[in-house]
């Protein structure tokens, strides 16, 4: 079974600016997925893509290839993701003989995670008969206890109305926060489909020390004292 590791990291963040390449903990954060990606002995190969040249040297720098640079209609704050993933493969079938049967995203916005929650997800898929794996972390809050819409008279109510009163959180239905620490999908997939949703999901449960999903600097420095309090 053929595996290709992609990292998709733009240019632009409105969130932190320059956030694919700041660093963190003295490696370019985008180096930290990278090198993560290629400690997997299952993924055969680890490219990036992006739109930002900056980015692609130091992608290469740190062992990646760039194959192609990515358009920039895909990488805008509004672009799909999963367009960039098709992108990706198409781009692979076009100029390769033979089409991986799956595809690794490693965000560059989850640095604490471990190459082992990578492997994780690999031995899921290869366990179980699903389209894509995700992972998934314990959620903070709960739609059906502490988290609510604002309608349009401006009153507020829950996201989702339990049919009997819920007094705590532990009696609400366990729910789960989805990370970006590792999405494995089948490349077939991703080019028959529009969405991950569209298929049959599993999921690795991820600790969450090290499913922080980095869009601010708020985040960003948490990040970093989580990784400081666990290796000083």
């Amino acid at each position: 079974m053929k595996t290709i590791g992609i990292i998709f990291a733009r240019g632009g963040s409105k969130g932190l600016p320059g956030k694919n390449i700041r660093s963190f903990n003295g490696k370019p954060l985008i180096a930290w997925s990278i090198e993560q990606a290629k400690a997997v002995k299952e993924i055969d190969r680890v490219i990036v893509s992006t739109d930002s040249n900056e980015i692609a040297k130091i992608a290469k720098k740190y062992g990646a290839e760039v194959p192609f640079i990515r358009p920039a209609e895909l990488a805008q704050d509004t672009s799909s993701e999963w367009l960039a993933w098709q992108h990706a493969i198409n781009f692979l079938k076009s100029e390769e003989t033979s089409l991986p049967e799956l595809m690794v995203s490693i965000p560059t916005t989850s640095p604490l995670r471990d190459s082992k929650d990578i492997q994780d997800c690999l031995f899921k898929y290869q366990e179980n008969n699903f389209d894509t794996i995700i992972t998934i972390t314990d959620a903070n809050r709960s739609p059906y206890f502490n988290m609510v819409k604002v309608n349009i008279d401006g009153s507020v109510e829950l996201v989702n109305k339990p049919k009997k009163t819920i007094i705590n959180r532990q009696s609400a239905p366990e729910v789960f926060d989805i990370t970006t620490v590792c999405y494995v999908v089948k490349t077939e997939f991703i080019l028959n489909n529009n969405s991950i949703f569209d298929g049959v999901i599993g999921a690795v449960h991820i600790p969450p020390e090290r499913s922080i999903d980095i869009d601010t600097l708020l985040d960003f420095q948490v990040a970093e004292c989580i990784y400081k309090l666990k290796n000083n």
